[in-house]
C-alpha cells in the first residue's frame, strides 16, 4: 500500500548497495514480482510497480494454497495415511482455528 501504480523501483544495482546484498537477490526478486504481475520493466528506462488486480492476487493465493495441499496428500499418501484420515485431520484444524 506504500506504493502507487507507475510508481518507479529503485534499479537492481542501487537496491543491492542500499541494502547490502547480491545484485543477483534483487534481481531475483524483481523477476518474480514481474512474473507476478506486480511490476513491470520497460528495457533501458527501469521497473514500475503495476496496479495489482484483487482477484488475480486472490487467483494466485488459491492456486499457492492448492499446491500445498497437494504435497500434504502426497505426503500423507507416502506415510500411508487414509484420505479419510486427512479430511478429519483438516476438519480438527479448522474447527481449533474458530
Amino acid at each position: 500500500g506504500m506504493l502507487s501504480d507507475g510508481d518507479m523501483l529503485p534499479s537492481v544495482r542501487t537496491l543491492a548497495k542500499d541494502l547490502r546484498i547480491s545484485a543477483l537477490t534483487v534481481k531475483k526478486a524483481y523477476d518474480r514480482l514481474e512474473e507476478e504481475g506486480l511490476t513491470r520493466t520497460i528495457h533501458g528506462k527501469g521497473t514500475f510497480v503495476c496496479k495489482s488486480d484483487p482477484g488475480m492476487i486472490a487467483e494466485q493465493q488459491r492456486q499457492e494454497i492448492e499446491k500445498d495441499l497437494e504435497q500434504v496428500v502426497e505426503k500423507a499418501g507416502a506415510y500411508g495415511v487414509s484420505f479419510e484420515e486427512i479430511r478429519e485431520l483438516l476438519e480438527l484444524i479448522l474447527e481449533e482455528r474458530r
